[in-house]
């Protein structure tokens, strides 16, 4: 751990102490269980009301606006799967 920690702080001109945090929070998430996805674009239309508490909600929360609306829709398409 110490030596990657050595070498983020080199390659990204970060802190040890930075360095240590990054390393300390991936063992935390531990390894991805499965491939990620590629990812697609689309477009939605929505009230402005709701968008702008999209966007205010993202900001509190420190996720962008598209992991808000993708486990919103995973877990209405989840809902909706356990209920037929």
């Amino acid at each position: 751990m110490a030596e990657a920690a050595v070498t983020l702080s080199r390659n990204f001109d970060l802190s040890r102490r930075q360095a240590y945090r990054y390393l300390e929070e991936a063992q935390l998430d531990g390894p991805p269980s499965t491939p990620a996805e590629a990812s697609i674009t689309i477009t939605l239309k929505m009230p402005a009301s709701l968008a702008r508490d999209l966007r205010v909600h993202a900001m509190h929360s420190g996720m962008t606006t598209s992991e808000i609306v993708r486990r919103a829709i995973a877990a209405f398409l989840s809902a909706t799967d356990e209920h037929g």
